[in-house]
Formats: structure tokens, C-alpha cells, sequence
């Protein structure tokens, strides 16, 4: 069962971009409802100021503390951000992104926040990679060579689980950063559906049917061929089956 704890996007009037959550819900009442996990989205600029990143570091708190007294994963979804920067899709932004995801990774993944797993964007911006298909041409923040560095790097900052968002990138582009990942050493990520939703809205379902039938199984095809050449068990990260303790 999917329902909303927070409140959505954040008040354009106040700096810092502080969430907030729906005041007649808490994680347990979600559980009662039939929630089976709790995912949180969060604006995360790690070098803002101290004030505002308490505010949103004691509302994690909060909110792990809730999920772990109810005994139910909790997913975090830092979206890093520098209101400074401005454009978060452009040149400049995409310079300071490895360090912005590395840093937001470090910080949610100690345990007082209580983190079951993260959904974090990619470290770099696929338009300034230069040496892949992605890149825009134009400008490049990062050789392949650094950028898989960059995804090494996040990888080495946590010790949780993690998923990549696609962040609207094409599914072409999203295949070309998990090989990227995978080169890396991790593996991760969605992007198989995110273009079948205007068709669902403009066509209807019957179209959206077909729509993931022909290209929606395409896309899993060619990120399933990524799998088969760079995938491992996620168990081996943590030393293998026999290092890990299963708690009923």
C-alpha cells in the first residue's frame, strides 16, 4: 500500500528548503493503514548551514526512530541541491555533484538516523561525461576514468544499501551509467518505465499496456545484459552469506 507521510516539495518562502511531514499520519498509524516500509524524500545540501541541516538531521532522527520502534525498513531519498549553484542540471552543479552525493551518503548512513536503505541520485551528470554516449558534447566535468572514480568514491561512503535514481535520464543514457557503475564495482537502479507515463496519460492504459510489453521489456533486456556481465550477489559487499545475521 502506497501513502504520503510528508508533504510535498517544500515552502519556496523559507531558505533551506526544511520538509515537513502530513501532521494526522506517524509511522505507526501508516503500519495500521498497511504500510510496509517508510520512504522519505529530503533536500540535502551537505555544506549548507549548520542550522538548516540540524533541522533536517533531527527530523531524520524522528523519523528512523519511528520506523525502527514499529520494526519497518526505512528508505531515505537524499536529492542534494545549492540554491548558490542554482541550475542542477547545468555545468557548474555538475562539478560539485560527486562530492554533494558522497557527502549526503556519509551522513545518512550513520546509525542514529536509522536507515534501512538509500535512493540516491548519480554522482555526476551524464551530459558532462566525456568519453560516452551521454555527453552533450559540449562541455565535460569529468573523463570516464573520473567518473567512474566519482562512482567509487559514493560506493566507499556508505556501508547501506543503495539504489540509483534515474533522474529522468533516457533509458539509453541510464544503461550507459550503470555500465559506468558497474566498472565501479556496484550496480543499481531503475529506469524501465519513467517515458511509458505520458503515453498513459495521453493514450490510456490500453496503450500504456502495449507500451511496456514491446518497450518496456526492451529496456529490461538491455539492463539485464549489464547484469549478466557485471553483477554480483549483494551479499558478497558484506563479506558473504555467512557474515551476515539474519534477525526474525
Amino acid at each position: 500500500m502506497r501513502l504520503a507521510y510528508e508533504k510535498l516539495g517544500y515552502d519556496f518562502h523559507t531558505k533551506g528548503r526544511l520538509p515537513d511531514l502530513l501532521p494526522e499520519w506517524s509511522v505507526r498509524r501508516l503500519v495500521e493503514a498497511g504500510a510496509q516500509a517508510i520512504k522519505i524524500l529530503l533536500f540535502y545540501n551537505p555544506f549548507d548551514a549548520a542550522q538548516i541541516n540540524s533541522i533536517k538531521q533531527a527530523y531524520i532522527e524522528r523519523i528512523g526512530a519511528e520506523c525502527m520502534a514499529m520494526d519497518v525498513p526505512f528508505f531515505l531519498e537524499p536529492l542534494i541541491y545549492d540554491d548558490a549553484i542554482g541550475d542542477e542540471k547545468g555545468f557548474a552543479f555538475a562539478q560539485k555533484k560527486p562530492k554533494y552525493v558522497a557527502r549526503a551518503m556519509e551522513e545518512f548512513s550513520n546509525p542514529r538516523y536509522g536507515v534501512d536503505m538509500l535512493k540516491v541520485e548519480l554522482p555526476v551528470n551524464p551530459s558532462f561525461v566525456s568519453g560516452t554516449r551521454s555527453s552533450n558534447g559540449a562541455e565535460s566535468a569529468y573523463s570516464r576514468v573520473e567518473a567512474i572514480e566519482h562512482f567509487r568514491n559514493a560506493t566507499s561512503a556508505t556501508s547501506l544499501p543503495f539504489i540509483y535514481l534515474s533522474g529522468g535520464s533516457s533509458d539509453e543514457v541510464f544503461c550507459e551509467m550503470l555500465e559506468l557503475a558497474a566498472d565501479s564495482g556496484v550496480l543499481c537502479g531503475r529506469a524501465t518505465w519513467q517515458d511509458a507515463i505520458p503515453v498513459y496519460a495521453n493514450q490510456g492504459v490500453t496503450t500504456l499496456e502495449g507500451r511496456l510489453a514491446e518497450r518496456g521489456r526492451q529496456n529490461v533486456q538491455a539492463f539485464n545484459h549489464v547484469l549478466e556481465r557485471s553483477a554480483t550477489a549483494w551479499w558478497d559487499t558484506y563479506g558473504g552469506k555467512d557474515n551476515i545475521e539474519a534477525i526474525a
